[in-house]
């Protein structure tokens, strides 16, 4: 007999989830609780709830939550102020939805007394660690209930079965033979993979995208755009103040408009597999682009410098889970305390798939000085005889090794 008496899943109200669901029930013998998040994905959740009735869940085990402000604030927009890439490209938009969903089913769980989250993760994927470390982060002591690992319904056709024994509802894409691909939504994203795309030589097919057009079919005028920083976070688009999820909500429009923000990259998966995916980042596409350039006049080098050393061990972190992690917690307040002098205004041209930076400035913390920069008469402000001795400092060790190969020679 089973420990666990109630279980919180991460419930989507898709076949798989269903089909989690009344397993669960026969399996475990336990009672559910349904978590459903609305991150920005785009579709109707209200028949997730219609579902979970459905299997006899009362409406006070049913819970349906808008998180797109507390996702974009409290998640994305920190990760863009490390201005954070995983593997030179991949804006980490399924990596950084994951923990924010963790932390709703521990609270869920304590809430409501359950001993146990599960998810819909596969044995697989990425998403199963950063689900269960996040959860052993935020409470060690939870059992989690990961059915891809422990049941036998390894293939499409097995839980259609499975599905069809035990009357759960099945829409006409899965009895059509589905999606041709797996897809994850939230704000700042969309990925794809597999079917198709399981052949890395195969171009995925144009119709495949849905949130930008290709550059080809962008318009032929470019659109111009003032974004304005605070602390290194985006506040106001085009003078009009805007919340977090706004912003990127806006963002994603407009570069999709623009065909900005597609990526086709086979990625390093944790669990050591290499994985093609397909992903649409619009918004994040501009947002990384605009950060970087208010950093350019704002920051100083040596800061900037050790903030791009230090983001590709930040963007691991992410990728492989440890966004609830001692050590991104100690960076995450490293990078935040550099953001204080990140205020001022960007202005992007959008055109054909390119995000082109043209302006930018700071009245508070502009570090550019146009009287040393100038090539003109900078009336003493620079001596460039200072330069002569810099030099020779700096090479005085590359002098001393370059003579004695030549003695050695």
């Amino acid at each position: 007999m089973s420990d666990i008496k109630k279980v919180v899943l991460a419930y989507s109200g898709g076949l798989d989830t269903s089909v989690i669901l009344k397993w669960l029930q026969d399996t475990y013998q336990c009672e559910v609780v349904t978590f459903t998040a609305d991150l920005g994905q785009g579709e109707e959740l209200e028949p997730a709830r219609q579902k979970a009735l459905q299997f006899g869940i009362p409406a006070s085990n049913i819970f349906i939550e808008d998180v797109r402000e507390e996702f974009v604030r409290d998640f994305v927009f920190p990760m863009f102020r490390a201005n954070t890439v995983y593997e030179g490209e991949y804006l980490l938009g399924t990596s950084i939805a994951r923990p924010l969903i963790a932390k709703r089913l521990i609270e869920i769980a304590k809430m409501t007394g359950a001993q146990a989250i599960s998810h819909g993760a596969t044995g697989k994927g990425n998403d199963q660690v950063r689900f269960e470390l996040g959860a052993y982060a935020l409470n060690p002591n939870i059992k989690i209930i990961a059915p891809w690992r422990e049941w036998d319904l390894l293939s499409r056709e097995k839980l259609m079965a499975y599905a069809e024994e035990h009357g759960i509802p099945v829409d006409m894409k899965h009895k059509q033979g589905g999606s041709p691909y797996s897809m994850d939504a939230n704000l700042l994203h969309i990925s794809y993979e597999g079917r198709h795309l399981e052949n890395p030589a195969a171009e995925a097919e144009e119709s495949m995208w849905r949130w930008s057009v290709s550059p080809e079919a962008a318009p032929d005028a470019a659109e111009y755009l003032d974004i304005e920083f605070k602390q290194g976070d985006i506040v106001a688009l085009n003078g009009v103040a805007l919340s977090p999820a706004q912003v990127l909500t806006q963002l994603n429009q407009l570069g999709g408009k623009h065909g900005i923000g597609r990526l086709d990259l086979v990625e390093n998966r944790y669990v050591g597999m290499k994985s093609r995916g397909c992903y649409e980042t619009p918004g994040g596409t501009i947002i990384l682009k605009a950060h970087r350039a208010i950093e350019s006049i704002t920051l100083d080098r040596e800061v900037a410098h050790l903030k791009d050393d230090l983001m590709p061990r930040y963007a691991s972190m992410i990728y492989n889970g440890y966004w609830w992690s001692p050590e991104r917690v100690a960076l995450q307040t490293l990078i935040d305390h550099t953001q204080a002098v990140v205020n001022g205004w960007v202005r992007v041209k959008l055109y054909k798939g390119n995000v082109i930076v043209v302006g930018r400035d700071s009245a508070t913390n502009s570090l550019f000085d146009s009287s040393i920069a100038t090539f003109e008469d900078d009336k003493g402000a620079y001596d460039q005889k200072d330069a002569a001795g810099f030099i020779k400092l700096n090479a005085l060790r590359l002098r001393i090794a370059a003579n004695l190969q030549n003695k050695n020679s």
